[in-house]
C-alpha cells in the first residue's frame, strides 16, 4: 500500500521530532509564575531542606535521639512541602486551581514549615553528639529554615505592597459618610 493510500488529506505524513526549545517533559514547567527572589528562595528551601535531611540520615548512632528523630521528621517534611508547592507553581495545575489558595497556602506553609524547622534545629543543637553529619544537618537546617523565614517576610511584603495599591485615595471618613451612595 502506499501512503497516498493510508493517509487522507486532513492526516499530517510525518509530523517529525518535537519542533521548539520546549518539548516533552520542559514543556509542562514553567518558573515564571514566580519573581525571580521568590524562584531563588524555593530553589533553596527545596536543596537545604534536602541536604539537612541526608546529613541526618547519615548519623548512624545517638545517645538522645528525640531531637535527631524530630530533626529528621521536620527536615523530610520541608523537602516535600517545598516540591509540592514548587510543583503547583511551575506545572500547569496552578491554572486549575484558584490562585488566590495556592498563595494564601504557600504563604502559611512557608511560615510554619520556618518556624518549625528552626524550632526542631535547636532542638537537634541541644542534644546532638557533636559528630561532622550532625553539625553539617543543623547548619543546613539553620540556613534551610532562615530561607522559609526569609520567604515568608518577602511574601508578607508583597502583600502589605498590594493592599496598598487597592487603597481608595485620600479618601476621609467624614467624606464617606456625607456622601450619597447613588451619586
Amino acid at each position: 500500500m502506499e501512503n497516498g493510500a493510508v493517509y487522507s488529506p486532513t492526516t499530517e505524513e510525518d509530523p517529525g521530532p518535537a519542533r521548539g526549545p520546549r518539548s516533552g517533559l520542559a514543556a509542562y514547567f514553567f518558573m515564571g509564575r514566580l519573581p525571580l527572589l521568590r524562584r531563588v528562595l524555593k530553589g533553596l528551601q527545596l536543596l537545604l531542606s534536602l541536604l539537612a535531611f541526608i546529613c541526618e540520615e547519615v548519623v548512624s548512632q545517638c545517645t538522645l535521639c528525640g531531637g535527631l528523630y524530630f530533626f529528621e521528621f521536620v527536615s523530610c517534611s520541608a523537602f516535600l512541602l517545598s516540591l509540592l508547592i514548587l510543583i503547583v507553581y511551575c506545572t500547569p495545575f496552578y491554572e486549575r486551581v484558584d490562585t488566590t489558595k495556592v498563595k494564601s497556602s504557600d504563604f502559611y506553609i512557608t511560615l510554619g514549615t520556618g518556624c518549625v524547622f528552626l524550632l526542631a534545629s535547636i532542638i537537634f543543637v541541644s542534644t546532638h553528639d557533636r559528630t561532622s553529619a550532625e553539625i553539617a544537618a543543623i547548619v543546613f537546617g539553620f540556613i534551610a529554615s532562615f530561607m522559609f523565614l526569609l520567604d515568608f517576610f518577602t511574601m508578607l511584603y508583597e502583600k502589605r505592597q498590594e493592599s496598598q495599591l487597592r487603597k481608595p485615595e485620600n479618601t476621609t471618613r467624614a467624606e464617606a459618610l456625607t456622601e450619597p451612595l447613588n451619586a
